[in-house]
């Protein structure tokens, strides 16, 4: 029998509160509640240093669960000479909580912006905890869409389900978005190292930004490529990534590529690229030869791109037949 725990009977109390007429003292006491309704802290994870001025707490896991508690996302920190800059934040409140923590034990300067690569709530859900630490009015930069589908229907969805992919873990963390609105060829500077802003157009969602560093040589790719993962294209393209990639070879001098997910390293770009031409060019080659999307999944499953990275890569089984279909429908469109 489930027997509700005391923060259970808290949250419910508070959500039946909000529901009621708009009385002064029953917000007060609603806000109260949520304030004390607050998800466990999240076990600290050591950073790591990628070059001179990069430093990662890398996430140990692709997907969120209640044991990893939604750190599924490695949140990046360049430390210059007027401050730190985050390069996404984390998954909630509680993970960029133990982030802050990390720092701390790297360098006491303050953070003085963040970037927010996409909208996918595990890259800027955290910006809960930098606002709290660093000020409401944090710089908090990403493109026009991404600020506004985190102030739309996007980011109440990927609270919530958050909250309920971390059985609760992440309850508390509340919505703080980009504040300040980015584009292709922006510059931010902490004296002795520049962040280079790059957008190309759809890749892994409409509005994708990646972040060069650009004196250490160090792209910060957000999840345009993933190492070992298996990437979400439901908001993306196959041609855009290929396009996205290629432009950030040619407009930049990349010599480690960090992803969001997966380790950093000069290997990722070809990691990502052979996987995903073994998706989308069989998709291609069948719907030119007039065949359907059940031959094409065959034809791409069987590509040894594409079937020798069953074993490796998170995610696999739950996804790879849904992202060749939508390989198979975006070489439907183009096509036509």
């Amino acid at each position: 029998m489930f027997h509700p725990s005391r923060r259970h009977l808290l949250a419910g109390g508070a959500a039946l509160l909000a529901a009621l007429p708009e009385l002064p003292a029953v917000r007060a006491f609603a806000a109260g509640v949520e304030a004390f309704v607050k998800g466990p802290p999240v076990a600290d994870r050591p950073l790591v240093q990628v070059s001179p001025h990069v430093w990662i707490i890398q996430a140990p896991d692709g997907f969120p669960t209640p044991q990893n508690q939604g750190m599924m996302a490695n949140i990046t920190f360049v430390i210059g000479r007027e401050g730190v800059i985050v390069v996404d934040s984390g998954a909630s409140l509680q993970i960029g909580e133990m982030a802050i923590r990390m720092l701390r034990a790297v360098t006491k300067k303050p953070v003085v912006g963040i970037v927010n690569t996409h909208y996918h709530g595990d890259h800027w859900l955290g910006n809960h905890a930098f606002a709290e630490a660093f000020g409401e009015d944090l710089p908090r930069y990403a493109l026009p869409a991404t600020r506004a589908a985190i102030l739309g229907v996007e980011g109440d969805a990927w609270r919530s389900a958050m909250v309920k992919w971390t059985a609760q873990a992440s309850v508390g963390t509340r919505i703080v978005a980009p504040n300040r609105d980015a584009a292709h060829g922006d510059e931010l500077s902490l004296g002795d190292v520049r962040l280079r802003l790059h957008h190309y157009g759809r890749a892994h969602t409409p509005s994708d930004l990646s972040v060069a560093v650009v004196e250490d040589g160090v792209m910060c790719v957000g999840d345009v490529m993933m190492d070992r993962r298996i990437a979400n294209m439901d908001d993306g393209s196959y041609l855009g990534t290929f396009e996205t990639m290629d432009r950030l070879r040619t407009d930049s001098d990349t010599r480690i590529w960090l992803p969001a997910h997966g380790e950093p390293g000069p290997g990722v770009p070809a990691w990502q690229r052979a996987l995903f031409e073994g998706i989308y060019e069989p998709c291609a080659a069948a719907v030119k030869a007039g065949r359907s999307i059940e031959a094409a999944k065959a034809a791409a499953l069987a590509d040894p791109r594409v079937a020798s990275r069953a074993a490796e890569t998170k995610g696999w089984d739950n996804n790879i037949g849904k992202y060749i279909s939508l390989a198979y429908l975006e070489a439907e469109q183009a096509d036509f």
